[in-house]
């Protein structure tokens, strides 16, 4: 199995729900208050001979308006058009935006040829959550033009892949645990976004139900050490991927 980081870029974002670049060399938190800071990290594995996106980033495109996800596709030796599958954990813009992106005056599929997966409570409270973090323009030209399978609960998708709901983050926001013979690979989604959130525990307000997901982090975190999972954590800052230890005192670390 391999991975490979897709950085889409850093970001601002505001009560407004806009995803404003951000230069941490060039721009200023200050300039921006009542700002988070985020990175913003899909992930591409090569899983046997499946290419597998897990999420899809903002969907934003570079200064020659190519898609950032397809040129990172590309700088790691693959074509978007070979993506087998799209595993979602839930879609919030920042997560789901990357699915579609506008051609010439349009919307196009950015997987053509891919299987979108999708838990489907979280499909179907999409479209009636009135938050401005759901975009549904995107689900219904989904709807009408890409393959989807709407997965429940926690199962296996193929052999090897399994998702996992989480709740949490979202209602139905779900993981996903890849694995080979070698290999075990996490991926957390926004239940398990970045390093740092295992180093305190907290309940966040951005969480549908914080509690549920402070304790998912820390469930996740022990079984990452005991299993050894390579975690991908899709805001890192300061990694985006990594195995997860406990240290002298009981404290988690990345390494």
């Amino acid at each position: 199995m391999q991975v490979f980081t897709l950085y889409e870029g850093s970001y601002s974002v505001a009560a407004d729900k806009k995803f404003v670049p951000f230069n941490p060399q060039t721009d200023s938190p200050k300039d921006r208050p009542g700002s988070l800071f985020i990175h913003v990290n899909p992930f591409l594995v090569k899983f046997g001979d499946k290419l597998l996106v897990l999420d899809t980033g903002l969907g934003y495109s570079n200064s020659d308006g190519a898609l950032i996800l397809h040129e990172n596709i590309r700088k790691a030796g693959f074509n978007p058009e070979d993506v087998d599958y799209v595993l979602m954990s839930h879609l919030h813009f920042d997560h789901a935006g990357g699915m579609v992106h506008k051609e010439n005056n349009g919307m196009e599929l950015s997987f053509p040829n891919a299987t979108y997966v999708i838990q489907r409570g979280e499909w179907e409270g999409a479209f009636t959550n009135a938050s401005s973090s759901y975009r549904t323009e995107i689900f219904d030209f989904l709807q009408r033009n890409a393959t989807l399978v709407f997965v429940d609960e926690t199962g296996d998708l193929i052999p090897g892949i399994k998702h996992i709901l989480t709740g949490g983050h979202t209602p139905f926001h779900q993981a996903w645990l890849l694995e080979d013979e070698e290999n075990k690979v996490f991926f957390g989604g926004d239940v398990l976004p970045e390093p740092e959130e295992l180093y305190k525990k907290f309940i966040a307000k951005y969480d549908y139900d914080g509690r549920k997901s402070m304790e998912l982090r820390e469930e996740f975190g022990r079984t990452a050490v005991t299993e050894h999972w390579n975690c991908l954590f899709y805001h890192g800052k300061s990694k985006a991927t990594g195995f997860i230890e406990l240290g002298e005192e009981g404290q988690f670390k990345v390494i």
